[in-house]
């Protein structure tokens, strides 16, 4: 992540900037557990697509937060782990999730709105998003780069193949941007707000037809425990492109503010691997030097290849028949 001093003017308008700057330029004593490096971001975006950005507006509690309210769960009498970084650990490892929650962070995002319907499942976050009931949308598009212009996956379905090229991407590229242009055009026509002689069609209706690539913004806060929840999904690789890379900087984003918990989230959940009962046998009966193979494992094609694939090592019956 990009450490900016200043907003980036090109994504914001500029009733928004001079708040920003504003914001920025104050300061106030606190007994609150504060963190230099979140407080040196505050409010400031981070640029994500061509259009889009993360910002910090507050938080609330840092790694000590998590460690207080469950030492206080642990109780007098009870084994404790007196290390902080020791006790966070094996929270994580064991799934204590309740201490986690003692953390939240609200964030300002812009980003389109099919990226928005996606990050919306994630329902225990606090949402407001910007009406287009009551306000006008910004003439602005996600339009990607040629390099994520790719084709459907042949063995995913909800997944990307290769990359277009030539002509075709092009093509492409056109229509999208094209498409975007037209239905905003028809947008502005419904809305008439600069033709004093047609009355217009009301907010909430002439929006119907913007395409899916137009940007929103919304404010989203979220407790810690939810946050993790919500990275190993988006920001996993198998994540589509544009909302993984919102994860990214949400996943940089916490690395500043909690650090030890952000070790312990890359140790045991980001790079660790969750197997079923099938697997952990599969990988015993290998480790004890059996012949093991897919038609006998209890698991399917797909379960077997993602498996040793998550372990980093062939499969048995592969490095036999090898």
């Amino acid at each position: 992540m990009s450490d900016p001093t200043l907003p980036d003017p090109n994504r914001l308008d500029p009733a928004m900037l001079a708040e920003i700057e504003a914001l920025r330029a104050r300061t106030a004593d606190t007994r609150r557990a504060t963190v230099a490096a979140m407080e040196d971001i505050l409010h400031v975006p981070f640029p994500v697509l061509d259009h889009g950005f993360v910002r910090v507006v507050d938080y609330m509690g840092d790694d000590g937060a998590v460690v207080q309210a469950a030492r206080v769960s642990y109780g007098r009498g009870t084994r404790q782990v007196r290390e902080d970084r020791g006790l966070i650990r094996y929270l994580m490892r064991h799934r204590h999730t309740t201490p986690f929650e003692m953390c939240e962070i609200k964030v300002h995002v812009k980003l389109p709105i099919f990226v928005a319907r996606q990050w919306i499942r994630h329902r225990t976050a606090n949402v407001n998003e910007y009406s287009a009931r009551y306000s006008v949308l910004d003439k602005e598009f996600y339009i990607p780069a040629p390099e994520h212009l790719a084709a459907q996956s042949s063995a995913n379905r909800q997944g990307r193949g290769a990359v277009l090229e030539g002509a075709e991407a092009a093509a492409a590229l056109d229509l999208l941007r094209g498409d975007a242009l037209r239905c905003y055009d028809t947008y502005e026509h419904l809305l008439a707000e600069d033709d004093p002689s047609r009355q217009g069609l009301a907010r909430e209706l002439a929006r119907m037809n913007l395409t899916l690539n137009t940007y929103t913004q919304w404010y989203w806060k979220v407790d810690l425990h939810n946050l993790m929840h919500f990275l190993s999904l988006r920001a996993d690789s198998h994540a589509q492109y544009e909302i993984r890379v919102y994860a990214e900087v949400l996943l940089d984003l916490m690395a500043r503010w909690v650090p030890v918990i952000h070790e312990a989230f890359q140790d045991y959940r980001m790079g660790g691997l969750h197997l079923s009962r099938a697997g952990v046998a599969a990988v015993r009966r290998a480790l004890s030097g059996e012949a093991v193979s897919q038609a006998d494992s209890d698991l399917s094609p797909r379960e077997w290849r993602e498996l040793w694939a998550g372990l980093g090592v062939p499969a048995p019956d592969e490095t036999r028949q090898a």
